[in-house]
């Protein structure tokens, strides 16, 4: 029997942007981390890991999903702490990338590594076999390349690069690793310079800047048509250069230029640095970590460089409508229309994904083992929506073939190379068996390992006829408002998946979730709220459908909305209460009514990248839907016969300043998961985990909470309290007159009302008081505004 070592602890070598972030997002998953770098000339060895880390916590988006959790990575230096390396089951390097100052560190650190220890180099594009050379054959054998994308608390991929040498033991155990510990989707990469991410990436803003200055756009224009418009990152080329930083760029451009002559890449000419590149480098213009690259911000304008002046100029360009409208098209017309168009920008849409088209064909032998791979690795590393082979074979892969070959005839192409004779030999990459290697000339199912069989729903490219989550599995009950079903191979337990916009909660999900419960009595071990959208960031629950409350409110006015909230309500304890229970799967924002349907199930199993929080105040309501009753509840238990305040203030000052957690690990701060909640790294393994944790509680005999408890609240006393420091607040312009208006009202239903402190109050009471100030907060002239506001712009108005 093959030995398991599990990766319990890992060391990163670097303290730079990449290395401390690594080392933070490994702290998210709960993995010690120690952190080296250089000893510092002055002060405590340390310092350069310490600054790193006090960093940490400044950085936007913030690396750590607690900052307070800085602290829990061990600071180390190369000169006094190397034997904490033998404790390590992981290394991952992560220094500049200069091959000689690699090498140089490896002779220090290796000697202290551990018998077992895998050993990583975090490299964007260096040859992994080359940082291999002097190691003896059994620490090549553990050695690898393990390439992270920045900000890797965020990006999806990590390219894994073995060598000749590398053992695929190894391999197995490092990509469970990262995939189930670190949430990451990990793609088996070739030793070729810059792997399959930056190979496919870069080439494409090279092609962008080369068709751009060809078509005479303007970088703002080439944003806006390169962004969301083609299913891409919002941040388009140029804004996401910024963030990267163009000395970055401007370096994996070089490892192109150094090792892709053009015997090894027909390519080759591209991959001169573009002038506007190297003038806007040499004149420390190097994106948004200086101030100024692409773009600069000035006041509130964002102005763009002008290579022709040399200077920054008004911004603000858009894609024509024209064009516009073309891309709305299905893929094959879409395609058709931007080639045969003469506008200048849908003619520069076309030539970009030719550009890509024609560049994978000729390399996916090269650099991948199969399309999939490809595709994942820049859906994944850059933000696509598609994988270039994806909106080639959605297009028609025999006709967007014959156009790529008499454009090459034609003289139009970035290179004369034909199509490979593959591409006409096959007609299509994705298919339902598997994808295309061109390597091996055969159809590549996907990977076998164990850790995959936690996602029921894995990630899939178009043309694998992966099974689709919506329909999957053996629908119970249908209707347009919610699906109850059951997941192949788990017909034991229940799941809800709602269907509406944004998966509001309105009439027909509260029908849904209560048939769910009452045949989950009779037939199944629990139910499991889950959201086909956690699969793509989308929201588990924007809140209760407050337009779906609408024609009551225009008919009865504020007081015929207090039966409709009840509803609401009675649906909350419906599932608290539930004789089997009830699971939350939670991924993405959960927001008001979404987070009081979390925390009124019985369990919780949520996805790092979770949002909570009760954000009614931005609308001039009060959270009505239990959510206060819970929070009061809570702090009750928490106190324990002591001061209730004490807990009582998180929630409160969270609600009342409709504060969201930006990551589980928030949201549990702000008293919307219990310590005992499941925290998941990977949303595809969500389901999977919460179907289990609802069995695993069955069959520990579950039983619900007892139904009609009391617990001791504050009273008129803790109002007073929390009113004190209000009026300071009021007064001081921190907050409006209407602010404090609703924020008493939440320290009233919190505290339960003009009652003794201590008095017994029950869930039924601070719910009554809940449903009065909502519904009295819905007649007043500032809510109506407010949520009107939301409606028509998206964004809070505080009045």
């Amino acid at each position: 029997m093959t030995q398991t070592i599990h990766i319990r602890k890992v060391a990163v070598l670097g303290a730079g942007v990449m290395g401390a972030q690594i080392a933070a997002h490994c702290i998210n998953a709960r993995v010690p981390v120690v952190l080296f770098d250089l000893p510092a000339k002055e002060g405590s060895k340390n310092g350069i890991v310490t600054k790193a880390v006090a960093n940490l916590k400044k950085l936007s988006p913030a690396p750590l999903g607690d900052a307070a959790e800085a602290g829990l990575i061990t600071e180390a230096n190369y000169e006094t702490d190397l034997e904490l390396l033998q404790g390590c089951d992981l290394v991952i390097e992560a220094i500049a990338e200069r091959m000689d100052w690699k090498h140089d560190l490896y002779k220090k650190v290796t000697p202290h590594l551990g018998a077992n220890t895998i050993f990583a180099s975090n490299t964007s594009g260096l040859s992994i076999t080359a940082l291999s050379a002097g190691f003896d054959a059994e620490l090549r054998r553990r050695f690898c390349g393990v390439h992270f994308f920045n900000p890797p608390r965020y990006m999806h991929l990590v390219e894994l690069i073995p060598t000749a040498d590398t053992d695929g033991a190894i391999l197995d155990r490092l990509e469970t690793f990262l995939t189930t510990t670190l949430g990451k989707g990990v793609v088996r990469a070739k030793d070729t310079p810059n792997f399959v991410a930056n190979r496919v990436g870069v080439f494409s803003i090279l092609a962008v800047i080369k068709e751009g200055e060809k078509f005479g756009l303007g970088f703002d224009v080439i944003d806006d048509l390169t962004g969301s418009k083609l299913g891409r990152a919002k941040s388009a080329t140029f804004r996401t250069s910024d963030v990267v930083g163009l000395d970055t760029m401007a370096h994996v451009i070089k490892t192109m230029q150094d090792t892709l002559p053009a015997d090894k890449d027909p390519f080759a000419a591209l991959y001169a640095t573009p002038p506007v590149l190297a003038t806007l480098v040499a004149n420390g213009a190097l994106g948004q970590k200086s101030g100024a690259g692409f773009y600069k911000k000035v006041g509130r304008d964002i102005l763009k460089f002008d290579p022709a002046k040399g200077d920054y100029v008004p911004g603000g360009g858009k894609a024509d409508e024209i064009v516009v409208r073309m891309l709305k098209k299905p893929a094959a017309e879409r395609f058709k229309l931007l080639r045969e168009s003469s506008n200048p920008q849908a003619q520069f849409l076309w030539s970009i994904f030719r550009d890509v088209w024609h560049y994978v064909a000729l390399h996916l032998a090269d650099i991948a083992d199969n399309a999939r791979d490809l595709d994942f690795a820049i859906r994944w590393g850059f933000g696509w929506n598609e994988g270039p082979f994806e909106s080639w074979q959605a297009a028609g892969w025999k006709q967007i073939a014959d156009w790529i070959s008499e454009d090459i005839a034609a003289g139009k192409t970035l290179c004369s190379a034909p199509l490979p004779a593959w591409v006409s030999q096959v007609d299509g990459v994705h298919k339902p068996e598997g994808s295309y290697s061109a390597a091996k000339n055969a159809y590549i199912g996907r990977s076998k390992l164990p850790v995959y069989a936690r996602q029921p729903f894995k990630q899939a490219v178009l043309g694998e006829n992966a099974p689709d989550p919506r329909t999957a599995g053996n629908t119970v009950f249908e209707d347009e408002s919610i699906r109850l079903w059951t997941a192949p191979g788990a017909d034991d337990v229940l799941v809800a998946s709602f269907k509406t916009k944004m998966n509001t909660i309105g009439p027909g999900v509260i029908s849904g979730l209560h048939k769910a419960v009452e045949l989950a009595e009779g037939r199944y071990k629990g139910v499991v709220v889950w959201q086909p959208t956690s699969l793509s960031g989308g929201p588990f629950s924007a809140g209760a459908d407050l337009q779906s409350m609408m024609p009551a409110f225009m008919a009865g006015g504020p007081k015929a909305i207090e039966p409709e909230e009840k509803k609401l309500q009675d649906l909350m304890l419906t599932l608290r209460y539930a004789q089997v229970p009830v699971v939350a799967a939670v991924s993405g924002i959960a927001l008001g009514g979404g987070t009081e349907l979390s925390v009124y199930c019985a369990k919780r199993v949520v996805h790092f990248e979770s949002y909570m929080g009760l954000v009614e105040m931005g609308v001039g309501l009060i959270p009505g839907g239990g959510g206060l009753t819970y929070l009061a509840r809570r702090a009750a238990e928490q106190a324990q016969g002591g001061d209730i305040l004490h807990f009582l203030k998180t929630g409160f000052q969270a609600a009342a300043m409709a504060t969201v957690g930006k990551s589980a690990l928030e949201s549990r701060n702000l008293g919307y998961l219990l310590p005992s909640d499941a925290i998941v790294m990977h949303a595809h393994e969500l389901l999977h985990v919460a179907v289990g944790q609802a069995r695993a509680m069955f069959d520990a005999g579950y039983r619900p909470p007892m139904p009609g408890q009391t617990f001791p609240v504050l009273g008129r006393n803790g109002i007073a309290t929390i009113r004190a420091q209000l009026v300071n607040l009021r007064d001081g312009g921190f907050i409006s007159a209407y602010d404090d208006e609703i924020a008493t009202r939440i320290a009233t239903v919190l505290c339960g009302g003009d009652v003794e402190e201590g008095a017994p109050a029950d869930e039924a009471t601070l719910m009554a008081l809940e449903r009065k100030h909502f519904c009295e907060l819905l007649g007043q002239g500032k809510t109506q505004e407010r949520i009107m506001g939301m409606l028509q712009t998206g964004k809070p108005v505080r009045n």
